[in-house]
C-alpha cells in the first residue's frame, strides 16, 4: 500500500516490522540434540522417552551401588523399612 501520507507509510511499515518480530518470536528452536538427530519436544516423543530411561538406568545403578556398598537393602538405608 503506497500512500503520499508519510505519518500514514509510518504507521504501515511499524506494524509491518511488528508482525515480522513476532513472527520471529512464534519460531521454534529446531537445533537437534549433540547426541541424537532427534529434535527435542515436549510430551510422548521418542526423545523425551530416551531420556527418561537414561535417567531411570541412572537411579537403578546408584540404588545397587548403595545396596553393595553399605550391605543393606535400599529401603532400610533409606529408612523405609525397619
Amino acid at each position: 500500500m503506497n500512500s503520499n501520507n508519510p505519518q500514514l507509510s509510518k504507521v504501515e511499515s511499524s506494524n509491518q516490522t511488528i508482525q515480522e518480530n513476532n513472527e520471529k518470536d512464534n519460531e521454534v528452536d529446531m537445533t537437534p540434540s549433540a547426541t541424537t538427530t532427534d529434535i527435542p519436544s515436549f510430551g510422548w516423543s521418542g526423545y523425551a522417552e530416551r531420556i527418561n530411561g537414561r535417567f531411570a538406568m541412572i537411579g537403578f545403578i546408584a540404588i545397587l551401588l548403595i545396596e553393595i556398598l553399605t550391605n543393606t537393602g535400599f529401603l532400610n538405608w533409606a529408612g523405609f523399612v525397619r
